[in-house]
This record gives C-alpha cells, structure tokens and sequence, in this order.
C-alpha cells in the first residue's frame, strides 16, 4: 500500500498565497491598517521564544503586524490579567496568543479566559471551547483546527468512521475529538493510562497521536488502512506515532516534521485574518 502523506507544509504555503491577498485587500479598504496578532511570552523558556517567533515570521510573511508582549519569569498572575485587558481594549489588536506553558505561579486557565472570545484565535478559552464543541461559532484550537483543515484538503472521510484521540490536553485532544464528532465521526479519547490501549488503537479508522511522549504509540497497534495524524514533536524530528513502522501500511499520515505543525501556525493567523475581516464588518 502506497501511503497518501498529508503533506502540511506545502498546504500551509499555498493557503499563505491566499492570506497574503486577503490581508492586502483589507488593508485597502481600511488605510492600510495590518491586521494586528499580539503575542504574550512570560518567561524565557527558550522553547517557547522559538514558537512565538515563528508566529511573528508567519504575520509578516503575509503582510500582517505584531506586537510582542515580553513577561519577566517573576510576573504574577495580576499582570498579566492587566496585559490582556490592555490588549482586549485595544481596537488595533485583533488577535491575541497566550503561549503556553506560563511560570508555575500563574494562573494559566484564568488568564486564558480573560480573552476575549472576538480575540480568542488561538482557540484557548473555555467559553470558545464551548461553543465550538455546540457548533456555535468560535475560533477552534489552532492545532486541532488545522488538523481538520489538513483532514478536508485531502478529501480523507470522517463521517461514520471509528476516530481515536490519545491524548486528552485542552487544546488538543479534547477540542480533536469535539471537531471529529462535529463531523459524524465516532470518536474515542483515550490517554496514558487508558488500559488496553493498543486494543483500542487497533479499531480506530482515523488515528490522532496527541499524547506528548516520544512514539508511545507503537506501529503495530495500528491497522492497516487507518489514517494516522501525529500530532507531536520531539528532539529528531519524531513525533509520537512510530511513523516508520507504518508509513507502507496506512492509507495516509501526516510525516513529522512538515504535517501538522506547519497548519498550527497557519491556522492561527488565517484565524487572526478572520477576526480582523470581522472587526471591519463591525465598525
């Protein structure tokens, strides 16, 4: 079997093309105001300075502005409620990302819920979470939602299919599995304790590797046929999917690196397009 590879990377540069001229059209019509993305980095993890940045790439690549909040590692919850306020009054600001993780001294959940929902692009609040999981209008988690769009653009069927999401974080695995169940499949959310879990990863139609372990989840417990989506990525360019043991067995996966981080991002600043598309409408 010739696997299909749900190639991310270059979907997420085509969809640029296509944002770049929505972003220079709105831009004409509002005297060449950029939509605006602001991005909140407590710390100096340099982890998450590498992601923020490559968010900040992404803005200008197609001609969108950021604005770069830098927190010291010592900031307290109260701070950063004020940052983000600042930031939800402020009509400029049509996006704002939290990156996770925050220094263990911050309430992380109540300061991703300050968000306004009408800024809420990178999916984190409870209040979006709820309505996307009602199908009620809401930006999706940035990662899951670009999974779904990865899922659409190469026509893989959802609807009746046997869906398992190992993995149960609240940006990734549960907003997966309300998404997959939004589009009729039947979805199963396992995680690490989950007991006989190969047995179960062995009937999933459509497999979703959202654990956080480096290949925790084997070759061999996935059928042939099955549609894999590693949603991970370690050190080496793994992910956590034993993606070599299955890549002449599935009928598509997404390869690591270059299938579902590359749609994350994008992800985020069509969402941040779309909230700006929004505000213009509004005004």
């Amino acid at each position: 079997m010739t696997a299909v590879i749900l190639d991310g990377k270059s979907l997420a540069q085509r969809s640029e093309e296509d944002i770049r001229q929505r972003v220079q059209a709105l831009k004409d019509r509002n005297q060449d105001k950029a939509p605006i993305l602001a991005t909140i980095l407590v710390g100096d993890d340099p982890a998450s300075a590498t992601y923020v940045r490559m968010k900040q790439n992404a803005c200008a690549r197609v001609g969108m502005a950021s604005i770069a909040v830098e927190l010291p590692s010592t900031t307290t919850t109260q701070t950063l409620l004020a940052k983000i306020e600042e930031l939800n009054a402020d009509p400029d600001c049509h996006g704002i990302l939290l990156q996770h993780p925050v220094p263990e001294q911050i309430d992380e959940r109540a300061c991703f819920d300050a968000i306004h929902l009408n800024k809420d692009v990178d999916g984190v609040t409870c209040h979006g979470f709820g309505r996307m999981a009602m199908g009620e209008a809401a930006y999706g988690s940035a990662t899951p939602a670009g999974i779904i769009r990865l899922i659409e653009a190469y026509d893989i069927a959802v609807e009746g299919k046997r869906a398992v999401i190992v993995g149960r974080s609240p940006i990734l695995g549960k907003p997966m599995a309300m998404m997959l169940l939004n589009k009729n499949a039947t979805v199963t959310i396992c995680h690490s304790r989950t007991q006989k879990l190969p047995d179960i990863v062995r009937e999933a139609d459509i497999i979703v590797g959202a654990v956080g372990q480096p290949e925790f989840i084997k070759g061999d417990w996935i059928r042939d046929g099955a549609v894999v989506i590693d949603a991970g990525y370690h050190p080496g360019g793994i992910g956590d999917i034993e993606l070599s043991a299955i890549a002449d067995r599935a009928s598509a996966y997404t390869p690591v690196p270059g299938g579902v981080g590359p749609m994350t991002i994008n992800t985020l600043i069509l969402q941040t397009l779309l909230a700006a598309e929004a505000a213009q409408k509004a005004d």
